[in-house]
């Protein structure tokens, strides 16, 4: 008891735990700055995509100019940290949708004669596809997970860490070709064109593996969710009164069902038209300067990307307002405009837990200490006389251990494929099968640092279903994906290596050696 009560004390509160990381952040920079930490690298350039000489220095953040910049960077920053605007959108559509009894009513008869590991499997099978609208896949996701178990009678915190299990150790891992895809293409483009001038890459070059490793994943997941994590969990007292096995639905919740349903597909309808190129005043939400059809879809400049959220927010408010119409829980203005705050209330610790998380990025981003890590690590590839097997483990650990400190893949290629992809050239592996490596290292640790903004949803769902008085610390939430992440890094290392051994091709005309 006295343990017990010993822990209590000196667990650190998540926002106390990002201070400390805040204050660290500050005395780090000033230490390395002073003693000139830099490292030195080819980078390809994120706007002309041209190789430069690149000096990686770590700015002080321990200096007048240093905390000015805290000061005056701090407010402007969280106005546009997008997990906080996007979250809070994104929930005032759950909201309506959950208040006018449509979640409860749907999720039940999805889940009312299934068997839990089904759900679970599907669940993380649609949180690993999903990742193809990117990192907005969080935001929508997550809180409907939670939803999902809870109307189950099932502890929400499962829903919310199978999720993102499955969003992060399946990050960027889809059966399609994606923009994040398309975006780290163009930089090993240019890297694998240092040495063969007439080398093209193919957007079909990951398929085969890319299915195989989705289900592995799913399967994956869903048994250390069933068979582990489970137990680890402490039990979750429903407040509701349970439903009945049996969900007899009455005449006003049918008609609930078919008005929703019929609003949405028109909806649907309006909306898909506007992303099919080439038809009579469609294509009004793509980017049509780009090349490929991802890109125009998901490219900075498009309507559909800049709108996402919006749009699926939209769609979320027309099913519960039409639902709550036809089965009479929204009978006038009022109790709609109420429903758009229903899942806002409370939420108060979860904004400033967001915003002191959007400090901690904002300054680690400027001290550029990520950056001299990432670029110092690409050396050590530059300089490997490893082949072969030892060179892929490599590449994967080097990967795995960067995206905890720059967890933008983008970034992170733009600095590693201007080395690492004429090294593994000469060492006869693909380009492909380079950037697979990169990907699916970071699959390992995306999930688990606190410089991924998302990381801190994540963290608030699990504190705003957290019935204990002691609040969810970063180690907690960590621990909870550490299995994940283990089998994540053995399953996806293995793969690459036996593929690699094998000679299969990964995907339509490619293969791993050239």
């Amino acid at each position: 008891m006295n343990v017990n009560k010993l822990k209590e004390k000196i667990t650190l509160h998540p926002i106390m735990a990002i201070l400390i990381m805040i204050f660290l952040t500050i005395i780090f920079s000033g230490i390395l700055s002073a003693l000139g930490i830099q490292a030195t690298s080819r980078k390809i350039s994120v706007t002309t995509l041209e190789y430069n000489t690149y000096i990686a220095e770590v700015n002080s953040l321990f200096s007048f100019k240093g905390l000015k910049y805290i000061f005056t960077s701090t407010i402007s920053h969280f106005m546009s940290f997008a997990p906080l605007s996007s979250f809070i959108i994104i929930l005032i559509g759950i909201g309506v949708m959950e208040k006018s009894g449509f979640l409860k009513v749907a999720f039940t008869l999805l889940t009312k004669n299934a068997k839990k590991i089904n759900v679970t499997f599907c669940l993380v099978l649609i949180s690993i596809l999903l990742g193809v609208i990117g990192d907005l896949s969080f935001v929508i996701l997550l809180p409907i997970s939670a939803i999902l178990f809870e109307v189950g009678k099932r502890n929400p915190t499962i829903g919310i860490i199978a999720s993102f299990a499955g969003l992060s150790c399946g990050y960027g891992i889809n059966f399609i070709f994606t923009s994040m895809d398309s975006s780290l293409l163009s930089f090993t483009t240019l890297a694998a064109h240092m040495l063969d001038n007439n080398y093209v890459l193919r957007t079909t070059g990951f398929l085969f593996i890319m299915f195989i490793v989705v289900l592995l994943l799913t399967f994956l997941i869903t048994n250390i969710t069933e068979k582990y994590l489970i137990y680890k969990l402490d039990k979750y007292e429903f407040t509701e009164t349970e439903l009945e096995d049996e969900l007899l639905l009455d005449k006003k919740q049918r008609k609930g069902l078919a008005l929703a349903f019929l609003a949405f597909f028109f909806y649907f309808l309006i909306f898909l038209y506007n992303i099919i190129p080439g038809l009579p005043f469609s294509g009004k939400f793509l980017d049509n300067s780009q090349i490929f059809y991802i890109d125009k879809l998901f490219s900075y400049n498009s309507f559909f990307n800049s709108g996402f959220v919006f749009i699926i927010t939209i769609g979320m408010i027309i099913i519960g307002f039409f639902y709550g119409l036809g089965a009479k829980t929204i009978k006038n203005h009022h109790e709609l405009c109420d429903d758009l705050g229903h899942s806002l209330d409370g939420i108060g610790r979860i904004v400033v837990l967001i915003f002191f998380a959007s400090i901690l990025i904002n300054v680690f981003k400027y001290t550029n200490i990520g950056t001299v890590i990432v670029t110092a690590l690409s050396t050590i590839i530059s300089n490997t006389k490893f082949t072969a097997i030892p060179l892929i483990f490599l590449l994967f650990l080097i990967s795995a251990i960067s995206t905890i400190f720059v967890p933008s893949s983008i970034t992170r290629w733009s600095i590693l494929s201007g080395v690492t992809v004429p090294v593994f050239m000469n060492a006869g592996i693909t380009p492909e099968f380079t950037q697979l490596i990169h990907r699916f290292g970071e699959c390992v640790t995306i999930g688990i640092t606190p410089l991924f903004a998302y990381f801190v949803i994540y963290l608030a769902l699990l504190e705003k279903y957290n019935q204990k008085k002691q609040p969810i610390n970063f180690l907690k939430a960590i621990r909870y994906l550490l299995p994940y992440v283990l089998m994540t890094f053995v399953v996806l290392l293995t793969i690459l290596i036996v593929w690699y051994i094998v000679g299969l091709p990964i995907g339509l005309g490619v293969t791993p050696t050239l």
